[in-house]
């Protein structure tokens, strides 16, 4: 029984070594080094290679190395006789909240305004928004969604959450999906946290956009596939969308002739806003493995049902 390590951006050593400092008995190898495929049992992947799960024919579980799976269900190879597992990890649930609270005070200050005005040396004041000004309206109240929105909370937004079932969360006004264009009439910052399915694929689109009120702002931290890009940039070169802070993307790293790097109202930055860390991670993937073992149920086990 061995567990297989899979990314291709050279940093597996950096996770087997995190593996070596849990002391772990469990045999770990890198996919890119002579190994046993008959002893491989579980995969920990990070956007692997198309086909390659279906080598190992004792494979049981493919666990990502964060917290999306769509590059997993997207594999071919991957069927419904496997298991699934996520990463549910307090760090990059912090993460999370930090930098969509970073994003949402930019975009209430006119910090990224200011960037500009700074580089063309002109001093000028602007107006800016307070907490009573804006809600903010989370989409995906799953795991990071719901934490962001009560992190949100404490610290005095007023906080929508619009997820696929009603969710009761104390201090937070909720939509199922149906509400959807309820949800939105009243959301001036969009935030999507959704899981990349094939219903929500393309969902930030020019329809959706039409229906948050003139000036709403995006912030964008799920899937890159969730944004239809024409359509964001047609609704701010239109004035109905102020503008966006985008951190993932269909293809990463970003092209660099991509006309979202040089939009002046479009806030590029590198699927940053939480990476898992390894020594973080690792700890509940060796958890898992030993459930797995001992034929006990699995943590952050994915629904592939439904997709998340």
């Amino acid at each position: 029984m061995a567990l297989l390590l899979i990314r291709q951006d050279g940093k597996t050593p950096q996770w087997l070594n995190a593996f070596k400092f849990q002391y772990t008995k469990i045999e770990c190898y890198n996919f890119n080094e002579p190994h046993p495929k008959e002893k491989i049992t579980m995969a920990l992947v990070w956007k692997q290679p198309h086909g390659l799960l279906g080598q190992y024919e004792n494979l049981k579980c493919v666990a990502s190395m964060g917290a999306g799976v769509d590059f997993i269900f997207e594999d071919p190879s991957f069927h419904n006789g496997l298991l699934m597992t996520r990463v549910v990890d307090p760090l990059l649930i912090t993460d999370m909240e930090e930098f969509v609270m970073a994003q949402i005070y930019a975009h209430m200050k006119g910090l990224y305004q200011y960037q500009i005005q700074q580089s063309k040396s002109h001093w000028q004041q602007n107006p800016y928004l307070r907490k009573k000004d804006i809600t903010v309206g989370i989409m995906g109240m799953g795991v990071l969604g719901s934490a962001t929105a009560k992190a949100l909370v404490t610290q005095g937004f007023n906080v929508f959450g619009w997820s696929n079932s009603k969710k009761q969360i104390e201090g937070i006004t909720t939509y199922e999906k149906e509400d959807l264009d309820l949800f939105l009439q009243q959301t001036n910052v969009l935030v999507c946290l959704l899981p990349l399915t094939p219903e929500t694929n393309g969902i930030l689109d020019l329809s959706l956009f039409s229906k948050l009120p003139k000036s709403a702002f995006i912030i964008h931290v799920a899937r890159g596939p969730h944004l239809v890009r024409e359509d964001l940039i047609q609704s701010i070169d239109q004035g109905h969308l102020s503008g966006a802070a985008i951190d993932v993307f269909p293809i990463e790293p970003l092209e660099e002739n991509d006309p979202l790097w040089v939009h002046p109202n479009i806030y590029i930055t590198p699927h940053c806003a939480s990476i898992s860390s390894p020594e973080s991670v690792v700890a509940q993937i060796i958890v898992n493995y030993n459930r797995l073992m001992s034929n006990q149920p699995l943590l952050n086990q994915v629904d592939t049902a439904k997709g998340y």
